[in-house]
């Protein structure tokens, strides 16, 4: 008990406490700047999150940010684990290549791409108007509504594919050789290969690499808050960015505390689902 009270302290001080109290905030009304003390308003917080249209259009944000990312990180991810699979020669590089970006901080990433992304200075607009002589296809990537929202989810691939990869490349690597060795006897090719043998191998993998995928698209943050800060015109903010501003700019942290369990409430849907499907998988 003596070596776990002080690894307990941290738990309950920066963890368990906050929980309980943000828990007890979210029934009250409560700004922290001129109020001395909460006041009980019972659920009125959590029924004026779905009059709010500004969080109402977070919540629409960040889901179409989840389902683009979700479909995009999972079809590449599990295509260039094949390829990785198939061309083994020199795979090892290749697999230093796609997992290096995984181990830059987001926030770093991110002040990359806004570089990159950038309207008059960028790489990207370079490339397109002076290298490959197309200026007419050039634009201001941030600060378009239709693009900015795709240039927040490349930046995120970006940082995240080569998770995703190692992981289909190793639900891969556990098939069988034997099966696959003989599918090769029987005549079959790459296609048969891949949607009669390894797809259905996959099940479990797809199972937990589509959950992360779509758990890190709903916890989305750090990206449109350095790449556009939400702009332009709200449709980059996403919930985290509302709750984030509610709570440290507009100091208002009974209402914050509401919309973060609604949040919260999503995030455990899809984690029960999670322990579902897979409970399912071992039955």
């Amino acid at each position: 008990m003596a070596f776990v009270f002080p690894a307990f302290i941290f738990v309950f001080a920066f963890m368990i406490y906050p929980l309980i109290t943000s828990f007890y905030y979210s029934f009250t009304k409560y700004n922290y700047a001129y109020d001395d003390h909460p006041v009980y308003c019972g659920i009125a917080n959590y029924l004026d999150a779905f009059k709010d249209k500004t969080f109402l259009l977070t919540i629409k944000n960040t889901f179409t940010f989840a389902s683009m990312y979700f479909v995009l990180v999972i079809a590449t991810g599990f295509f260039i684990a094949l390829l990785l699979f198939y061309f083994k020669g020199r795979s090892g590089t290749f697999r230093t290549m796609i997992f290096l970006p995984t181990v830059v901080p987001i926030s770093l990433a991110a002040i990359l791409f806004n570089w990159i992304f950038a309207e008059h200075f960028g790489l990207l607009n370079y490339f397109i108007g002076s290298v490959l002589g197309l200026p007419g296809l050039t634009r201001g990537w941030l600060t378009n509504r239709t693009s900015a929202m795709l240039a927040v989810i490349v930046v995120t691939i970006w940082n995240t594919l080569g998770f995703q990869t190692i992981l289909f490349l190793s639900g891969i690597q556990s098939v069988p050789s034997d099966i696959l060795e003989a599918a090769k006897i029987d005549g079959a090719g790459a296609f048969q290969t891949i949607f009669r043998i390894i797809l259905p191998s996959l099940r479990e993998t797809f199972v937990i690499t589509g959950i992360w995928a779509i758990l890190t698209g709903l916890k989305v943050f750090v990206q449109p808050s350095v790449m556009t800060g939400g702009a332009p015109g709200n449709s980059t903010r996403v919930m985290y960015m509302h709750i984030y501003d509610t709570a440290f700019v507009n100091y208002n942290m009974g209402y914050a505390s509401a919309l973060g369990f609604i949040l919260s409430a999503i995030i455990l849907c899809f984690s029960l689902l999670t322990m579902k499907m897979n409970k399912g998988k071992e039955e």
